[in-house]
């Protein structure tokens, strides 16, 4: 009982724990990307030499030197070694690279429902196949015919036709001249490479379902080479979940 009278061991009394304390190189990271986030700091600029930057964030130069190598680890900054005006760490501009990369982890450690994960290529491949159809080139036709032609190689295997099959995907991504939509597909599909795999694996008649595959892949690329946006999205979103259906293993991993 408490001094009121009031019980202590009460459902509905307030349960104190302790709480966890932030390491120091996490309060770093922090601090650098409020700083980021509110504008402070853009590519290109300084950060305060390790001494003072430890000095008014009150934290060890210890937990300042870790958070500079998991920022550079993350591509989010870059440190040059010597003297000078180069010399010192700076915010960088993060490469398409690592932004997937941290993408195609999440997507693939997270557990997302497969269903979730076939909805969201849907969504961002059909962007990508109307944007792709909408101002076609040479240039363009060719990046993504290259990857169509490797997977007409005659009884080409599941791993080959996989990774052609991704090139094929990424490159209409890539040709929607949206760079933030062709990372995130690259993303989701790089992720889905080897569930992808081990489902085609499992299919008792894979030269059937390759031939499948590929005049669907067939038919997109002839949509986007005719400009017909609309008619590519369709394809596109036709032949996602057909592949999906036709892989029923998929759905286990």
């Amino acid at each position: 009982m408490s001094d009121n009278g009031a019980s202590t061991d009460s459902p509905s009394a307030p349960q104190w724990r302790p709480v966890a304390r932030p390491r120091s190189h996490e309060l770093v990271i922090a601090a650098v990307e409020d700083q980021i986030m509110s504008g402070a700091l853009t590519v290109g600029d300084p950060l305060p030499p390790e001494r003072e930057l430890a000095a008014r964030l009150e934290v060890s130069r210890a937990g300042v030197r870790e958070a500079i190598r998991v920022l550079e680890a993350q591509g989010v900054v870059r440190s040059n070694v010597g003297a000078g005006p180069l010399a010192g760490t700076f915010i960088a501009s993060m490469p398409s690279a690592a932004l997937t990369r941290f993408l195609r982890l999440h997507v693939a450690l997270s557990n997302f429902p497969m269903t979730d994960i076939i909805d969201a290529r849907v969504m961002l491949e059909r962007n990508s196949a109307t944007l792709a159809a909408s101002h076609v080139d040479a240039a363009t036709l060719a990046s993504i015919h290259t990857p169509l032609a490797a997977m007409d190689v005659p009884e080409l295997g599941c791993e080959p036709f996989n990774d052609a099959d991704t090139d094929f995907h990424v490159a209409i991504a890539e040709a929607s001249g949206n760079r933030l939509v062709a990372d995130m597909t690259v993303a989701i599909r790089a992720s889905l490479r080897e569930p992808i795999l081990r489902a085609m694996r499992r299919v008792p008649d894979w030269p059937s379902l390759r031939s499948t595959l590929q005049h669907q892949h067939q038919t997109i690329y002839d949509a986007v080479a005719a400009g017909d946006g609309e008619r590519a999205a369709d394809l596109t979103e036709r032949h996602i979940r057909a592949a999906f259906d036709a892989l029923p293993a998929l759905g286990d991993d």
